[in-house]
């Protein structure tokens, strides 16, 4: 059963739920009315910086319990992921685009003219319009499961091309967990999940370069019982003719990795 509620869908188990949310908030491709003139029409008819498909690779969560919300707009109209306050999360020379990008990610400018540039009082909507909703939904899913369930466990979905020099100039692992060095979820659900991810023929990096972003830092306290995980992966795993297209033969390997970790995850939640 899917529910179709702007800046964000959200898709309902088709089994008995379990105290699971996953989240795929860079999966959105949309443009509002009001703003889809002010970006270059070349770059909107398929955004470079979205994770594109990564709805269609989590798919198989929705037999296993698992409660899905993901975004309807694209990053460009604002990052779900970056602080309300637009602070970096890193400070090591990176190069990071922000709350409401003007550049992509290879610096190509995304705003036909620069006085369609969001001003501060644009940027306010826009959290208020499209951020704020997608946030406090997620924080709904997490207290509704963790007042059923006594415990919740949240995944942030990502996937990154296998090189993005602004960011560094090596190419990314397969695989990168992120969990702010520890602090969003109890050691033992990330001792799992790096066991079952690292079960496979995938190189497997945890919390480098990436710790997780905002949605994973702000939502995760194990403390609470609310444990918070992100998985960024490259492209390349399963998509291909130069990352433009969802590959179902590569994708089944990768799928079958990510069906096997949750499996594992649910069991530990109900055990």
């Amino acid at each position: 059963m899917t529910h179709s509620i702007q800046p964000y869908e959200l898709i309902y188990p088709k089994t008995k739920k379990v105290p699971f949310v996953l989240s795929i908030p860079h999966c959105g491709t949309k443009f509002p009315p009001e703003l889809k003139n002010y970006f270059e029409p070349h770059l909107t008819e398929a955004p470079d910086d979205t994770d594109w498909f990564l709805d269609i690779l989590y798919d198989f969560t929705e037999e296993m319990g698992i409660t899905i919300i993901k975004a309807v707009y694209s990053r460009w109209v604002i990052d779900l992921n970056r602080t309300p306050e637009n602070q970096s999360l890193y400070d090591d020379g990176r190069i990071i685009t922000s709350l409401c990008p003007t550049t992509t990610f290879f610096g190509e400018a995304l705003y036909v003219n620069e006085a369609d540039r969001p001003n501060k009082h644009e940027v306010d909507r826009r959290l208020e319009k499209y951020y704020w909703p997608y946030h406090n939904k997620i924080d709904e899913l997490l207290q509704s499961c963790k007042e059923e369930f006594g415990q919740v466990l949240f995944w942030d979905a990502h996937s990154i091309r296998r090189n993005v020099k602004t960011i560094q100039k090596e190419d990314f692992p397969d695989l990168i967990l992120g969990n702010d060095d520890l602090k969003t979820a109890g050691s033992s659900f990330i001792k799992s999940t790096l066991e079952c991810l690292g079960s496979a023929a995938f190189e497997v990096k945890h919390n480098t370069p990436f710790k997780g972003g905002y949605i994973t830092r702000s939502k995760g306290n194990p403390n609470e019982n609310i444990h918070a995980l992100q998985l960024e992966m490259c492209k390349d795993l399963y998509m291909s003719n130069k990352e433009t297209s969802y590959d179902p033969l590569k994708a089944k390997h990768i799928k079958k990795l990510l069906k096997n970790t949750f499996e594992k995850l649910i069991s530990q939640l109900n055990g």
